[in-house]
C-alpha cells in the first residue's frame, strides 16, 4: 500500500509539474497527448445525447477511428460541410465541447432543391445539449464563418459536388475551405470510391476516383498528409451504385487528409 502510495503520489506530481512548465496560454502536455484526445472521442462517441440510429451506423462508419486520424480535439473549430442528418455533427459537438464550435454547413443550392435540407441539423442546433453547433446556409465556393478553422469536414459528398457541378465548381470548393481554414488546419475528403478500371456511369454509381480528390484539393493550395484504410473494403467490386442494398453501408472508402501549409 505504501509503495502504490508513492507511485501515485509521484505520477500527480509530474502531472503538476508539466502543467507549471507549460507555456502561458497553452494547454497542458497532458490535454494534449494522444491518450486525452482518444478519451474525449471514446466518450463523445458513447454519449447518450447520439439516437439510436445514429449508434446503430456505428460499426460500418468508425467513428472513433475517423475522429482520431483527423485529429479532433476539444476546443477546435469545425465546418462539417454538407452534414447530411447531423451524424458527424453530434460528435464534433461533443469532442470539441463548449470552448470549440461547430458549423454545419449546407449548401445554398441544396436548400434552393430542397428547403427541407436543413432541417436536421437545425433540430440539432435548436438543442441544449448541442448549444455549441451553428447551421449556416452558404454558397460552397463562398464559405464565411466568423473565426478560422481548425478541421474542414466532408463525408460522401465530393463526387456529387464535382460530378454534378463540375471539376471547376469543386476547385472553387476547394479554395473556399482553404481561405476558411487557419495555417496549419486540416481538411478531411471521405468517399466512396470509383476504380477507372471498372468503368461504368460514376454519376449513377455515386463513387469518384480517389486520384481526382487528391489532384482536386491539391490545386486549390492543399499538402496532401496521409490517407487512412479504417474504411477500404477490398471486396466491394465498385461496380454497384453505393444505394444498392446489396453494398450499401460496406463501401470502399477513401479518407485523405489535407493540411493549409502553415506558412
Amino acid at each position: 500500500m505504501a509503495v502504490r502510495t508513492f507511485l501515485v503520489t509521484v505520477m500527480m506530481g509530474a502531472a503538476v509539474a508539466a502543467a507549471a512548465i507549460a507555456p502561458a496560454g497553452a494547454q497542458s502536455p497532458l490535454y494534449q497527448g494522444r491518450r486525452g484526445a482518444a478519451v474525449g472521442i471514446a466518450a463523445a462517441v458513447a454519449n447518450k445525447d447520439r439516437p439510436a440510429e445514429d449508434v446503430a451506423r456505428d460499426k460500418d462508419r468508425k467513428p472513433a477511428s475517423l475522429l482520431a486520424f483527423a485529429g479532433l480535439k476539444r476546443g477546435m473549430n469545425v465546418a462539417d460541410v454538407m452534414p447530411g442528418r447531423g451524424y458527424f455533427t453530434r460528435l464534433f459537438s461533443n469532442v470539441v465541447g463548449g470552448e470549440g464550435h461547430v458549423w454545419a454547413v449546407v449548401p445554398t443550392g441544396l436548400v434552393a432543391k430542397k428547403p427541407a435540407a436543413a432541417d436536421a441539423v437545425k433540430a440539432i442546433a435548436a438543442m441544449p445539449v448541442f448549444s455549441n453547433v451553428s447551421v449556416v446556409i452558404q454558397p460552397l465556393d463562398a464559405l464565411s464563418l466568423p473565426r478560422p478553422l481548425d478541421l474542414a469536414w466532408t463525408s460522401q459528398n465530393y463526387h456529387d459536388v464535382y460530378y454534378g457541378a463540375g471539376a471547376d465548381a469543386a476547385l472553387a470548393f476547394d479554395k473556399s475551405v482553404f481561405a476558411a481554414l487557419r495555417p496549419g488546419g486540416a481538411f478531411i475528403v471521405v468517399d466512396h470510391v470509383a476504380d477507372p478500371a471498372v468503368g461504368g456511369d460514376v454519376t449513377k454509381l455515386h463513387r469518384i476516383d480517389p486520384a481526382i480528390i487528391r489532384r482536386q484539393v491539391e490545386a486549390a493550395g492543399f499538402h496532401f498528409e496521409s490517407e487512412s484504410k479504417v474504411l477500404a473494403n477490398p471486396n466491394d467490386a465498385h461496380d454497384l451504385p453505393v444505394f444498392d442494398p446489396a453494398i450499401r453501408g460496406h463501401t470502399d472508402q477513401v479518407v485523405l487528409k489535407f493540411r493549409k501549409p502553415a506558412r
